[in-house]
């Protein structure tokens, strides 16, 4: 099974397209139950999702063996010093403690330019020795650019790596990076697959913010509709499509939602989609949003 699952909405109120908010803890047992069924075994959070790690930690079940990938605090400073690597284990083991597991698969840097600043070396030789220690199978980045990308490829080899792709958003399928990412076997999980639920929506329901971008919303729909899909089906299906991608991450309110995803997952050919791809950041990027 090529989809994992993400958890931001275990622990925060997240998404444009979310009614629901954060998601309660008895509908979060019902979600893991249905990714259980269906083979789904990689789960994405973080320490910065609010309560996501605890509330995993109530609710993943003994036995299962998830694979959970899960990330570093933000720093956002000019330089990285031993300080910031120490907290970093302190963020690191809090959170083996609130998930109530010894290990990880995976531990990202959360924010890249944590590793890009003056001193950045420290954080990866610290993940360096988390996994020497066999407490964390595979690290690496998030990211959001092509050039995040490549500055870190010249600065640090790492195992794995999550970017930001769907039918709009297609720059790395583009420029060659899902390729070249892949060529230096580095394993690539996907997210943001529908752009924070924006693919989702009834464009007539879209805030004002999304106007400039409302009647190309409407025209992906209309194709949607003609190739005999629902929309995830469609927003997933690309994703899973591209050969590049091992993991695309997926977030959930409700268990039927995923029983949904599961049910209709069908691999679509990238090209079908090609021309809805578009170029503006102030839409891409879901942090610059302002609505």
């Amino acid at each position: 099974m090529k989809l994992g699952l993400g958890t931001v909405q275990f622990g925060l109120d997240y998404g444009i397209s979310n009614r629901e908010g954060r998601t309660p803890e008895n509908e979060v047992i019902n979600i893991l139950n249905v990714a259980i069924e269906n083979g789904i075994r990689y789960i994405d959070t973080a320490s910065l999702y609010g309560t996501s790690e605890e509330v995993l930690g109530r609710t993943l079940p003994r036995g299962v063996d998830f694979q959970i990938v899960t990330k570093t605090p933000y720093f956002s400073k000019s330089k990285i010093s031993r300080t910031e690597s120490r907290v970093l284990v302190e963020t690191f083991y809090r959170s083996l403690e609130r998930m109530r597991i010894p290990a990880v698969y995976g531990l990202l840097i959360h924010h890249v330019d944590d590793v890009l600043v003056e001193g950045g070396s420290h954080l990866i030789e610290t993940m360096t020795d988390l996994q020497q220690r066999g407490l964390v199978r595979k690290i690496g980045v998030s990211v959001y650019t092509a050039e995040e990308i490549d500055r870190t490829l010249e600065k640090f080899k790492f195992d794995l790596i999550q970017v930001p792709i769907n039918i709009f958003d297609q720059r790395l399928l583009r420029s060659g990076h899902l390729s070249k990412l892949k060529l230096a076997g580095i394993e690539i999980h996907a997210r943001s697959i529908f752009l924070q639920g924006l693919l989702l929506m009834d464009p007539t329901r879209i805030p004002t913010y999304f106007d400039p971008v409302k009647e190309h919303l409407r025209q992906y729909h209309d194709t949607v509709r003609l190739l005999g899909l629902t929309p995830i089906q469609a927003a997933l299906g690309f994703v899973t499509g591209l050969n590049e991608i091992d993991i695309a991450v997926c977030g959930v309110n409700t268990h039927s939602q995923l029983a949904e995803m599961c049910k209709g997952m069908m691999d679509l050919e990238a090209h079908r989609f090609a021309h809805f791809a578009i170029f503006d950041e102030m839409i891409l990027n879901p942090a610059l949003w302002k609505c």
